[in-house]
């Protein structure tokens, strides 16, 4: 089953423990490491969408650029969101988990099981 794909950080334990979960499982995701790999804002949009949430609830409210860019208080509009966000993707909630048309964000990881089980 390669119609799984994970956006993916390392260095973070959720999205290790996610993709060990998936690979558990049997699965072979295809693992996207948004922080070197260039995402497009089609592609977040795209993303945005299968989640079925705004920008704004993507947003890692603890990073300091989340702090810095004071985004509680500034920035409403949407693709504003998107544009910060593809150009600091550090901003970006993870893991996220896609399969087919699906997406959900591996906080627990097992989150994911609602939309990899059969």
């Amino acid at each position: 089953m390669n119609d799984v794909t994970i956006y993916h950080n390392p260095r973070c334990s959720k999205s290790k423990a996610t993709l060990e979960l998936i690979t558990s499982m049997g699965i072979t995701p295809i693992v996207k490491l948004y922080l070197e790999e260039k995402i497009s804002y089609d592609e977040l949009s795209n993303v945005l969408k299968k989640l079925k949430i705004k920008p704004r609830e993507l947003l890692r409210k603890t990073e300091s650029l989340y702090k810095k860019h004071d985004l509680d208080n500034n920035i409403s509009d949407d693709s504003e969101i998107i544009k910060l966000m593809i150009e600091n993707p550090i901003l970006i909630e993870r893991p996220i988990v896609i399969r087919n048309k699906r997406a959900i964000i591996g906080r627990p990881p097992e989150n994911v099981l609602k939309i990899i089980k059969k």
